[in-house]
């Protein structure tokens, strides 16, 4: 797909992955609207640094969890650009709760995780479908975890939630064909992201030390591969590792 003029919603676009995933996608030629949940002034900001780039951008409320803000934030974007040809899931919580803390793991703390990281995918999936089409068909990129390739990460919840996520890649995939293709990064560790600053130190020095290459996940690498998911119009229902050689998949 020929990404010059098209149009992009990123949820958690306002996070320091889905910024850089912003930035790739601009750099390609794509008009975004930049999601957020509870930050507006970094989302402003991200639009702005997009629109320095050469592309149009606006900043969307976006908390996967409100089905009307789901639906505001894609009407939004159709008003705004004309459409919405592509559509990047990065919106994510967790909390890090050791896999043997059981009673850690609250029942609260599970509907939330869940809630977050693979209801509100299916929402926005559900919800895009329709202007997609209208728009020609598009492109859905999700952002899991290698947590969700085995019993890893930091806590059961986000594990199960991110494996969710890989399956629903597979199911939609099946279900929004030909004319929608959908496809998945799995990073591993990153650097500086909310998600890391939840692991203590000794979690975060053990994650690097587990990957081949002895560093984490490179955030520009899995930007440029939500760039060629969108670009592909043959590859669809895949799950692609970017963890510098930590999990063999």
């Amino acid at each position: 797909m020929d990404l010059t003029q098209k149009a992009a919603l990123v949820t958690g676009g306002s996070g320091v992955l889905g910024g850089r995933i912003c930035i790739a996608l601009a750099d390609a030629g794509v008009n975004l609207a930049v999601g957020y949940a509870k930050n507006p002034d970094k989302a402003a900001k991200v639009a702005e640094e997009m629109r320095a780039r050469g592309v149009r951008a606006i900043p969307v409320a976006c908390d996967v969890t409100d089905l009307d803000q789901i639906r505001a934030a894609i009407s939004a974007t159709v008003n705004e650009f004309g459409g919405v040809h592509i559509l990047v899931n990065d919106g994510a919580f967790n909390k890090a709760i050791d896999f043997t803390d059981i009673d850690g793991l609250t029942y609260e703390l599970w509907d939330k995780i869940i809630d977050i990281n693979l209801s509100g995918p299916m929402r926005t999936i559900k919800e895009i479908v329709e202007p997609m089409r209208a728009s020609g068909g598009g492109r859905i990129v999700n952002i899991s975890s290698v947590a969700g390739l085995g019993p890893n990460g930091s806590s059961i919840a986000y594990a199960v939630s991110k494996a969710g996520l890989n399956h629903l890649t597979k199911c939609m995939a099946r279900g929004l064909a030909p004319d929608i293709l959908v496809n998945c990064v799995a990073p591993g560790y990153l650097e500086g992201t909310l998600m890391s600053s939840n692991l203590t130190p000794e979690h975060r020095k053990t994650a690097v030390a587990g990957a081949v290459l002895q560093k984490a996940a490179d955030k520009d690498d899995i930007a440029r591969q939500v760039v060629e998911f969108c670009r592909s119009d043959t590859t669809t229902g895949q799950t692609l590792v970017i963890d510098s050689g930590r999990v063999f998949h």
